[in-house]
Formats: structure tokens, sequence, C-alpha cells
């Protein structure tokens, strides 16, 4: 490993404290960003989002992704983990600590805030961040892309009902420009220019050029494109998290959990059937993930900009990283 990709987790760390410090000291900046959205996403992370995963999607060789569907058993550790297993586990979770452990520390109404936005959370796991986490253990980069297209899918029809169920809040309403926008900008937009840009340089210059020379210009894009998307998602929510640390700290405590239940669960599943490791770690890294675009959405619309449910999805976003490269290095040092 290069000097940079072996102190990843110190740059990112950085990367957030600086954002944080931009968004409290520096708040016109995350001010002339934010403007920058439509339906509560976010132009310049979703121009950040390209820059991370257009150079996995250039490795793709679509004719390998009829193949990714007939791996019926690493889709089935994906969509059993995501749908039948994470939404539950969270809400338990969160409730456990939020309802019983913190009884004395938090107001109940408080209590019943964070436990939305954590439900929130689980309810709606990755869209775009997986193709990083994939891309950081040398996942099937064909696999990775029909996971995340079958969950976009399920998405539409169940996370109203799953939300519902769990929070037994009526009369949702889910932000379907929200939803359909980030499915179109971060998965149609750069798959339709990779495939693109794919054809055409092998059609001039042949598959070995495209290889050996032209993905290698793109050494170092994806982790670049995390480490300033960082930057910028912690800088528009540098302020909420200075105010409340130590609310933070008890909303970090659970959702640091339940990431890492639901990727040992599927992880050792997959050990189990015996699935290859290009198989195994995207399959166990897409539940532990969350969309949280979505999530920071919905709680907005449902509870309010400075709600416990939006708290709760911010501190998401702040636990999410680096948990997430902590388990993305353990499934490297496990790969045999």
């Amino acid at each position: 490993m290069s000097f940079f990709d072996r102190y990843l987790t110190l740059w990112v760390a950085l990367c957030i404290v600086a954002g944080i410090a931009i968004g409290k000291f520096a708040p016109i900046v995350p001010g002339t960003l934010g403007k920058l959205e439509y339906a509560n996403v976010s132009i310049p992370i979703a121009v950040l989002i390209w820059i991370m995963i257009f150079p996995m999607m250039l490795k793709i060789d679509f004719r390998s992704v009829v193949n990714a569907v007939k791996m019926p058993k690493g889709l089935t550790v994906t969509l059993v983990t995501n749908w039948l297993i994470k939404p539950f586990t969270m809400f338990g979770i969160a409730w456990l600590f939020f309802f019983v452990i913190y009884k004395a520390l938090i107001p109940e109404e408080v209590a019943k805030e964070y436990l939305a936005g954590a439900v929130l959370l689980g309810a709606a796991p990755c869209t775009a961040m997986v193709f990083v986490w994939s891309h950081l253990t040398r996942g099937n980069p064909a696999y990775t892309l029909v996971q995340v297209a079958i969950n976009d899918l399920i998405i539409i029809v169940a996370f109203i009902p799953i939300v519902t169920l769990l929070l037994g809040v009526s009369g949702i309403a889910i932000p379907w420009n929200t939803l359909l926008l980030s499915v179109i900008l971060f998965v149609v937009i750069p798959l339709v220019l990779a495939i693109v840009t794919r054809n055409l340089v092998i059609k001039k210059k042949g598959l070995e050029f495209f290889e050996q020379v032209f993905l290698k210009k793109f050494t170092g894009t994806t982790i670049s494109g995390l480490l300033l998307t960082l930057i910028i998602i912690f800088s528009f929510q540098g302020d909420i998290i200075v105010k409340n640390p130590f609310n933070i700290l008890l909303i970090a405590i659970p959702l640091i959990i339940q990431t890492v239940v639901i990727f040992f669960f599927a992880y050792k599943w997959a050990k189990k059937w015996k699935l290859p490791h290009d198989i195994a770690a995207p399959a166990s890294l897409i539940g532990a993930s969350n969309f949280f675009e979505l999530s920071v959405a919905v709680a907005i619309v449902l509870f309010g900009l400075n709600s416990g449910a939006t708290l709760a999805t911010v501190v998401g976003v702040l636990v999410e990283v680096p948990v997430m490269l902590a388990l993305v290095r353990y499934a490297n040092k496990t790969k045999y």
C-alpha cells in the first residue's frame, strides 16, 4: 500500500475536523455551497460522488453483469440482511439504548425522535458510498452494481411500509424527488458515462491500452473524492455537531453497534456459504452502511431541520465513514 492509502483513516479524521471547523468558523462556505442543491440533494456532493465511483464503474465489463445476476447466494445475503434483518435490529438496538440505558439521561420525547432518526437510517441501505467500500476491498464491481440496482428498486416499495411499521408514523410522505434524483445522480449518470467512455477508449485504443494505461490515470481519484466529500458534508453539519457533543456521543454508540452487528452477520453468513471474498465483502458492507442522503432528507421533511430525528441521521453520517473504514480493513485482513 502507498503511504497515502496506509494512513487513510488519519486523512479521513483530518478531513472531518476540517469540515466541522469550516462549518463553525467560515459558515459562508457551506452557506454558498448549500444553495447549489435540488430536492435536498447537494450538487457539489453529487459531482464528488461521480469522481469517487466513476473509476470503479469504468472497470465493469458489462457482459459480467449477467454473470453477477447468476450469483443468487451473494444477492440473498445482501437482500435478507438489508431488508429482513437490518431495519429491525436497528429499531431494537436504538430502542434499548434510548429508552432503557439512557432513560435517566434524555427525556422520552427526545428519545422518540432519536429512535425515529435511527430507524430512517436502518430502512435505507447504501446506494453511492458502497461503491467506495467495494473498491477498497477489491470487490466484484459488476456484482456491486447489481446489488445497488436491486436495492434501489426495493427502496421504492419497501421504505415507507418499514418506517410506518416500526415507528407507527402515519401519513409518511417520502420525498420522491430526493429518492429518484439520488438514484439518477449517483448511479445512472456515472454508469452511462462509464459505459460510453469504456466503449470509446477500447474501440479506439484497444483493451490492453484501456486496462494498462487509461485506468491507471484514475489512481487515487476515488480516495480524493471521498476526502473532499467529507469536508463538504461536515462543513454543512459543523455547527450542529459542535452544539450537541454529548448527545452526539449518546446517539453514536447504538449506531456503531448496529453497523458492526450487521456487517458481521452478513460476513459470517457469506463465509458459511463459502462465497468468494470479492462477493462477500460488498455484500456485507452495503448492509452496514446507509443511504444517508435519503435518511436526512426524510427526517427534515417529517420532523423538521432542528429535530432530534434529523440530528440522529446526521450522526449516522458522522460515524459511518470511520467505522466503515475499520470494517474494510478487517475484510481485507481476512481475505484469505
